[in-house]
């Protein structure tokens, strides 16, 4: 059995994730337009209408837009828990086929578990997901603003995680379009992961095990990637962590397919 993911954007504006075994087709989050979900799955040779399910980590707008032309004509299942939902519903003024499971539990589809979990940010029920596979463990850690300890218990085992890494201190402070509330919100134990703070998730987790860890949610006005890499893999490096492969995503375009 081989897992394949293909990080199709990540970003402030919108993100998403496709996730493939032999018996699962599987979009983490939908925070793109759906024309542009449709156009990066065709990327791949993929097709929203071949989709098993969605995965919700939580209701904000750059993690659901693209629900509305998905999910609703498709008919395709989204796995979230009740309040995100219910949030979901609300804001986009349409009623969703929902698989809902219990924040902290685990599912299963087809040959996947998916565990879900806590994780700290400023909405109603956000979480977590490590997918587990015969083949290994994917994570998905976007968007939080300090990490617990459950959070890094709960993705400590995986082989591959999609870690936010969302703003650098200094340009977050020094940025002359964002108010300060803006900025106190980004950075508080509700917000966003600097990259200093993904750095300290990324020493915690590290293990022989780890071999991929993607970038994620990279701010456009106060974040550049290559800040996101001297912090991330700089202190991996430092650590002896050298066989992880550490790799900025974008916004625009899709990362290449990684199989685990």
């Amino acid at each position: 059995m081989a897992i394949r993911l293909t990080i199709l954007g990540s970003g402030s504006a919108g993100n998403c994730a496709y996730l493939e075994t032999d018996q699962v087709r599987l979009l983490i989050d939908a925070g793109l337009s759906a024309r542009q979900i449709r156009q990066r799955l065709a990327t791949v040779a993929r097709a929203p209408e071949t989709l098993t399910g969605i995965l919700i980590t939580h209701e904000h707008s750059d993690h659901i837009s693209g629900l509305t032309g998905l999910a609703a004509r498709l008919d395709v299942p989204i796995y979230c828990n009740r309040l995100t939902k219910q949030a979901i519903e609300a804001q986009l003024k349409i009623v969703i086929q929902a698989q809902i499971f219990a924040t902290g539990g685990s599912f299963e589809i087809g040959d996947v578990t998916v565990d879900t979990f806590s994780i700290p940010h400023d909405a109603y029920d956000p979480v977590g997901f490590l997918v587990r596979t015969v083949a290994g463990n994917i994570g998905f850690l976007t968007d939080l603003g300090h990490a617990t300890k459950l959070v890094v218990e709960r993705v400590r085992a995986a082989n591959v995680l999609l870690l936010e890494a969302n703003h650098d201190v200094k340009m977050l402070q020094d940025d002359p379009r964002r108010p300060w509330s803006l900025k106190q919100r980004i950075l508080s134990r509700h917000g966003h992961l600097s990259n200093e703070s993904a750095a300290d998730v990324a020493e915690q987790i590290l293990s022989p095990a780890l071999r991929r860890l993607y970038l994620g949610h990279l701010s456009r006005d106060c974040n550049r990637p290559e800040l996101a890499l001297q912090a991330v893999a700089g202190r991996l490096e430092r650590l002896g962590g050298t066989h992880v492969w550490v790799e900025p995503t974008s916004q625009n375009v899709p990362n290449a397919t990684f199989t685990l």
